[in-house]
């Protein structure tokens, strides 16, 4: 993992982004119109917390967070997200 120029505050994470299914499970190639928004990534920075809230998360922990979380955002040409740990529904 390389080292970001950012680091994310308090319960704050930085997830790149794991690319979008090609195909089907029976083979068949998905178009880039059909494809859909993933909902799965791998944390790459955490922030410190709250103040009595540890984060539960590290870093290459490989997440599922909600359709709509965190915000979309370029650091050295890698397209991430950032968002609250309490986006993220399970670490798998």
């Amino acid at each position: 993992m390389s080292k970001l120029s950012i680091k994310p505050l308090a319960d704050r994470v930085i997830v790149e982004v794991s690319p979008a299914e090609e195909k089907t499970a029976s083979g068949l190639i998905i178009p880039d119109t059909a494809k859909e928004k993933p909902q799965k990534g791998t944390v790459i920075a955490v922030g410190n917390g709250k103040k009595d809230e540890p984060l539960t998360v590290k870093v290459g922990d490989t997440v599922l967070y909600g359709k709509y979380a965190g915000t979309e955002i370029t650091v050295d040409g890698k397209e991430l997200l950032i968002m609250r740990e309490s986006d993220i529904f399970a670490v798998i």
